[in-house]
């Protein structure tokens, strides 16, 4: 028997006993995690549906799945045979969630989910949405827990130090001011569980998280005391003593729950957004809730010149592995057999000689139509073999101690067609365009979104996903609160405007389906430009040193301003990357970089 039927019928019989009319289950952790661990694949269980972002509903006589389009064809085949229904996100004719509910869900129901891994924010959302219908939320009921079998441990790496060699700044003076931040709104508590944020503040990482280097943790801190809830378990004799000169206190992990419980008559700062459900709906009626954007979001986005300084140097490491990898790729396809997961495996491979602790995140090895798929994951048994023709997209990125990045190349394998040809050229553009961009003090990736999509909008072309988004350091790929992108409705991240020091991905791209992708990545840091009359101006400084491939560019659609960055940019990378490589290497290297020429359009010395 289909073994989600099985657990289906099992998780039926459960919601029966219990009066529960709908189970929600989504993709999270306890702490509003993009990546999670084996334990909490909770949706991945009941459904079989592999893919990292997606919600289920089971109600009694019918289960759906809703997620996105990057993940329609995979969801289809694994969804197949066990009744749930894919529900295909922003499609015509396919409700939201919430109009779901509201359509089919009873009067006087009953709508179950685990609040430990829903929002306080997604829990106000439902129940101020089924009030007229007089549904009742059960938010502590995580039936899932109580079917699962043989399910994995909660991890339980350990945590280390992250020296302030690296950071450039002491976990006492974060503390300190994320305290004077707490006074000036006038918290007396503020309770953080973003794990990226709690590791930042304390200059400690682990390995708990899939391609994040966080701790499972609950933090909570006052003007006099630091309380950390975590598995004890993990904190060495060295990690202690280092904790005790902060003043922290280790607590067992779930004890953050009787925590907030004994709280009264005071003001409690946190992110409702961020929290988890639970965890405010613990919080005494007495006290008063803060609610906004953690203080450390921004202060963690505004890179340390420590930081800066050790991000070029991963660039550097990583862009000899992508130099080596593109080397490799194109002096072998066709010779040997490639397969977009033999690639892929080879450049993480290649990352770690270079000194990568880890990916930053699952690498997209995309050949040919698949690279279409924007954010397309190769599987094994399924993954395309790579031909001495068309374009390969990859898109990667490594975790070293001197920081994280993420790099998409796109680059030829044999002949292209015009069309890629064309579309190439224009996303390199647009790439350039944003990198080179100077702007005042104050703006937003809001407006600077226009630099990077008006080459593109030109000829009536456009990509579905954002220009960019922040980077962390050692940690999360995707950091808030940057973000370049035209469209709002990302709340407060919308309006947030640059400032020196923040890491951003430069990022357009252009998708045909059934046809080919592309896009062109390097990460940028934003710093200082002068001031004038008008105020301080801002420009961004590219970290990412890896070649541009040469091959299917079109040079009549560059301007002479395109053309001057691209030498430039090529000079940067050959200057930094040639000395690490071998003599073929870096002669392979030194080709593919030289100038192009402005009035001839070709590269010089070359045709």
């Amino acid at each position: 028997m289909n073994r989600i039927v099985t657990r289906m019928r099992k998780l039926r019989r459960l919601m029966e006993l219990r009066g529960i009319d709908a189970m929600l289950i989504p993709t999270s952790d306890y702490h509003e995690s993009e990546y999670v661990s084996d334990y909490f694949a909770c949706r991945e269980y009941m459904t079989g549906f592999t893919g990292s972002a997606g919600t289920a509903l089971i109600m009694k006589e019918w289960a759906g799945l809703w997620t996105d389009g990057r993940y329609f064809v995979q969801a289809e085949a694994q969804l197949a045979d066990t009744g749930i229904e894919l529900m295909r996100m922003g499609q015509p004719g396919v409700p939201k969630l919430e109009e779901y509910l509201l359509r089919h869900l009873p009067v006087g129901g009953t709508l179950a989910f685990d609040g430990r891994v829903v929002s306080a924010e997604e829990g106000e959302r439902f129940e101020k949405l089924l009030k007229d219908r007089e549904i009742t939320l059960a938010f502590n009921e995580p039936l899932v827990d109580e079917i699962w079998e043989d399910r994995p441990a909660l991890p339980a790496e350990p945590i280390w130090i992250l020296e302030e060699k690296y950071t450039g700044k002491s976990a006492a003076l974060k503390i300190a001011d994320l305290r004077a931040e707490m006074e000036r709104v006038h918290a007396d508590v503020h309770v953080l569980t973003t794990l990226d944020d709690i590791a930042w503040l304390l200059n400690i990482r682990g390995n708990d998280v899939p391609y994040n280097p966080v701790v499972l943790s609950y933090l909570a801190v006052t003007g006099t005391e630091i309380s950390l809830f975590l598995n004890e378990t993990v904190v060495s004799d060295e990690v202690r003593v280092y904790l005790d000169g902060l003043g922290v206190t280790v607590c067992p992990y779930d004890d953050i729950y009787e925590y907030v419980r004994r709280l009264r008559d005071v003001k409690i700062l946190l992110e409702k957004g961020r929290v988890n459900d639970a965890i405010v709906r613990s919080v005494d009626e007495s006290n008063d809730i803060i609610n906004c954007m953690n203080p450390t979001v921004q202060a963690k986005a505004k890179k340390t010149q420590v930081e800066i300084r050790n991000m070029k140097a991963a660039h550097v490491r990583d862009g000899v592995a992508m130099t080596r990898f593109i080397y490799w790729m194109k002096q072998n396809v066709g010779k040997i057999p490639m397969t977009e997961c033999l690639v892929a495996d080879r450049l993480d491979q290649m990352r770690r000689e270079c000194g990568a602790l880890q990916p930053s995140f699952a690498t997209i090895s995309a050949y040919g139509e698949n690279a279409a798929m924007c954010h397309y994951h190769a599987e094994p048994e399924s993954c395309k073999r790579i031909e001495p023709r068309g374009l390969y997209l990859v898109d990667s990125g490594g975790q070293y101690l001197e920081g994280t990045t993420d790099i998409t190349r796109t680059f030829a394998l044999g002949p292209v067609t015009e069309e890629e040809r064309f579309h190439y050229t224009l996303v390199l553009i647009s790439m350039l365009r944003l990198g080179q961009v100077r702007f005042l003090r104050g703006a937003s990736g809001l407006t600077l979104d226009f630099a990077a999509r008006e080459p593109l909008w030109k000829y009536g072309l456009d990509f579905n996903h954002g220009t960019g988004h922040g980077v962390g350091y050692l940690l999360n790929v995707h950091e808030r609160p940057v973000r370049i992108c035209f469209r709002t409705g990302s709340g407060q991240q919308d309006n947030m405007s640059f400032e020196p020091g923040m890491v951003c991905s430069d990022e357009p791209g252009i998708y045909i389906e059934g046809r080919h992708g592309i896009r062109t990545e390097n990460l940028v840091y934003c710093l200082e430009d002068g001031e004038t009359e008008y105020g301080q101006f801002l420009r961004f400084e590219y970290l990412t040193l890896v070649p541009i491939d040469l091959e299917p560019l079109d040079v009549s659609l560059m301007e002479p301003r395109d053309i001057v960055a691209l030498n430039e940019y090529h000079e940067k990378v050959f200057e930094k990357i040639a000395p690490h490589l071998t003599d073929e290497e870096a002669e392979w290297l030194y080709q593919v970089t030289r100038p192009v020429d402005e009035k001839s359009g070709s590269v010089v010395g070359q045709g």
